[in-house]
């Protein structure tokens, strides 16, 4: 009989690097054999992933064929229920996925041969698979809610054709009884005895058509349920869900309106971020995020609320603009990209960050929230990666793209599709919410429909996004309308050297349609200290605004320059002071001092621009006698300064100087081919009594005591081997090693493989044992 490493084996190169593309898991890292392969794909971390990213027609189609034990495509076809030739075409799209996924294989190349479940794969479907009683293998033993079971094969359909014209003449109660077992679950509790329901349910034991699981529960048979489904497994073919259907629609300007509106203050409220943090860094809580506190301040700073806030803190250090500056006293501070991302174009800036969003595994919507320890999750925080996110926002937006131009589902409605689409990796709905609310703000979507320059991020061009955007944008404006009370009016989008100029000269009284900003003393003053002059600033209003510049403003700006540097302050390090002001006569103006950047600020103090220990060396040099003292001015004696580089400091310049730079790009589809060369050169020849022939059965070895062929030793197909023994109801010699390193063979039937042990069934000793697989040195198909 044909298993399932020997039918990875026999697929073809281009089929195996189409699975791996498709199950990337697999390939990483990469598997030694393919049987390494064959172990890999079975197990159940494998196998969850793949299921995670079918849909619900493929889902079911698995399902079937799990609870038929295989089936050829005709009868999963007729089993899932499909009713016209619309589901028939789906249901084989469905199937040609599965097989391609190797979630079912053929046990032979013919198209008409059945397809079986890959190993392991039925524990993934819980105890009842499609509602009905598994095909187990006998040895389980009754358990409570589970049927007894044998070796006798299960009748056939035909055996219960008159199945109607039985309960005909069952007693009340007994159809009631069958229809509530029906579509699952199958296990029901027995009435008690002498109730009106026991006559029924003893009557359907003894017709056969129930089973006693024990002494409480009752079974439906897998034929008898099967025979009362009309021969389905489930009662019809999932179906996708009409995307956007219901959605409000909103109109193509509309949506390209809102979205450019929204990219237009996203990209602001980073870029003032950045102009904030720049002046007064917020500090680095010990946990590495940003306080609460200091995320309240920065909401009003920037005029938003604590939700957006996050959103922006997060945009701004997952995009690189802001990072812990690793000082002593650590602080969160703009980076060196900053600057080259506020000199770029809006478009460029937005598509950097949209980019951004669209790749991290940064989650903002749960700054704010709690951990598991009870904490309040602070924005940066470095805990605050989720694996999933980039999938999760990429799934959502996918959704919206594939809506009707205008459609804005809401939430519940994303939901539902992606539960077509990922029936077991559904996502809460809260978490699609704030996807949904985050790329509104971003202007990835616009009035709730995805925007075109939206569409082009999720092609992973941000060059087109941001064309996308430059297309929607409205030309910038230059001129500024100024008014006698102390206001001016940007009759649309002002240009980068306009907002510049209002940024730092004015301020901003409402946006919209138009931008309205109001000058002041305090505005004026921030102009002036940024080192701007009077006449400068008149002049740059002056060559915009178009009807010249209010009296009333030239006279604010130009009080604000003569109150403006009545008070002067200045930096100094260190100085030095003397009771003789003889003792600093000349050392102002001596050459050989001109790097301390002495000033005299009165006969007998000079101020320095070096530190003190540099300028207590100097004057000795020069034939002095200084001494250092404390603020109170006492005489301080130092010691000398022994520096140290710090750990983290060494530990980066150490990977720099080892770094060899980036690494060439591999084509995906070259590197899976080349692997898949490497695991056929890997792999025995075809007379290797441990190779399994393309065509079915093992090669060699199909005697029935130890010591016969297709044995193996290495853990990865002793795996394979167990598996396949379970799916397939075999026995295998296995070897095991007793606690006290003595071996000992033994001939099993493997029930389960899962969690690192094995559960097998020990017919000669007619016991069942519960084994680690790690304490099994060989296993040989008997």
């Amino acid at each position: 009989m044909a298993t399932y490493s020997g039918y990875l084996r026999s697929r073809g190169d281009d089929m195996l690097v189409e699975l791996l593309r498709r199950r990337p898991d697999l390939a990483t890292p990469s598997p030694a054999t393919l049987t390494s392969l064959a172990a890999r794909s079975t197990n159940r971390t494998g196998l969850e992933r793949a299921l995670a990213h079918v849909d619900a027609l493929v889902l079911q189609v698995v399902e079937a064929v799990v609870a038929l034990g295989s089936a050829s495509r005709e009868r999963i076809v007729e089993a899932v229920g499909a009713t016209d030739r619309a589901d028939q075409v789906a249901l084989g799209r469905a199937v040609d996925e599965a097989v391609a996924l190797a979630l079912l294989w053929p046990t032979a190349p013919s198209p008409d041969a059945p397809l079986h479940p890959s190993p392991g794969l039925a524990e993934l479907f819980g105890p009842f698979p499609a509602g009905m009683v598994p095909v187990e293998p006998p040895g389980d033993g009754p358990a409570p809610g589970r049927a007894r079971r044998s070796d006798s094969p299960a009748p056939d359909l035909a055996d219960l054709a008159d199945l109607g014209t039985a309960l005909a003449a069952a007693p009340a109660g007994a159809r009631p009884v069958l229809d509530a077992l029906t579509w699952g679950p199958p296990v029901g509790v027995a009435p008690p005895a002498g109730s009106p329901g026991a006559l029924a349910v003893t009557w359907l034991v003894e017709q056969g058509l129930l089973d006693r699981g024990d002494a409480r529960h009752v079974v439906l048979p897998r034929a008898v349920a099967l025979a009362l489904r009309g021969g389905r497994t489930h009662r019809e073919p999932a179906r996708p869900p009409v995307v956007g259907g219901g959605a409000v629609e909103r109109a193509v300007e509309l949506v390209a309106a809102e979205s450019t509106a929204a990219a237009e203050r996203a990209a602001r409220l980073v870029g003032h971020l950045v102009r904030v943090w720049g002046g007064t860094p917020p500090p680095v809580l010990r946990s590495g995020g940003l306080g609460v506190r200091e995320l309240r301040r920065t909401a009003g700073l920037l005029e938003v609320d604590e939700v957006e806030a996050a959103l922006v803190v997060e945009l701004a250090g997952a995009a690189g603009l802001v990072a812990d500056d690793g000082e002593e006293v650590p602080s969160f501070v703009p980076t060196v990209l900053a600057d080259e991302w506020a000199a770029s174009a809006l478009p460029a800036r937005w598509a950097r960050l949209a980019d951004v969003w669209l790749t991290t595994t940064r989650t903002p919507w749960l700054v704010g929230g709690r951990d598991e320890r009870g904490s309040v999750v602070a924005a940066l925080d470095p805990e605050l990666h989720r694996s999933w996110a980039p999938r999760l926002r990429r799934s959502v937006l996918d959704v919206l793209a594939a809506t009707p131009g205008g459609a804005a589902p809401g939430a519940e409605q994303v939901v539902e599709t992606l539960r077509w689409r990922t029936p077991r990796a559904v996502p809460p709905t809260p978490a699609v919410a704030a996807v949904l609310s985050e790329a509104a703000f971003l202007g990835v979507s616009g009035a709730g429909a995805l925007a075109p320059a939206g569409r082009a991020l999720l092609l992973e061009d941000a060059e087109g996004a941001a064309s996308a955007l430059a297309a929607c944008l409205p030309e910038p404006v230059e001129e500024l309308l100024l008014q006698g009370d102390l206001t001016g009016v940007v009759p649309g989008r002002p240009s980068a050297a306009l907002e510049d100029l209002l940024d730092r000269a004015a301020v901003v009284e409402s946006r919209g349609g138009a931008l309205t900003v109001r000058f002041t003393p305090t505005s004026v003053r921030g102009a002036l200290d940024a080192g701007t002059t009077a006449e400068a600033l008149l002049a740059d209003l002056a060559g915009r605004a178009r009807g010249g510049v209010p009296q009333a403003l030239e006279y604010l700006v130009r009080d604000a320059a003569r109150r403006h540097g009545r008070l002067r302050a200045g930096m100094a390090s260190s100085y030095v002071r003397a009771d003789d002001p003889a003792l600093l006569a000349g050392l102002v103006d001596d050459p050989r001092l001109a790097r301390l950047g002495l000033v005299q600020l009165a006969p007998t103090v000079l101020a320095a621009q070096a530190p003190t220990g540099e300028l207590l060396d100097a004057l000795r040099e020069h034939g002095l006698a200084p001494v250092a003292e404390t603020p109170d001015g006492q005489v301080l004696h130092g010691t000398p300064t022994v520096h140290r580089v710090r750990g983290r400091a060494a530990d980066r310049a150490r990977r720099r100087a080892l770094d060899g730079g980036p690494m060439p790009e591999v084509d995906p589809t070259a590197r899976l081919t080349s692997l898949v060369r490497r695991l056929r050169a890997a792999e025995p020849a075809d007379d290797d009594p441990g190779h399994d022939s393309p065509g079915g059965g093992p090669a060699s070895g199909q005697g029935g005591g130890p010591g016969a062929g297709d044995g193996t030793a290495e853990p990865a197909e002793a795996l394979v081997l167990l598996r396949e023994a379970a799916a397939d109801r075999a026995q295998v010699w296995v070897e095991l090693v007793g606690s006290q390193g003595v071996p000992q063979r033994r001939l099993l039937r493997p029930v389960r493989v899962e969690g690192g042990r094995l559960r097998a069934v020990d017919a000669e000793r007619e016991a069942e044992l519960t084994v680690a697989v790690h304490r099994i040195a060989s296993v040989t198909r008997a």
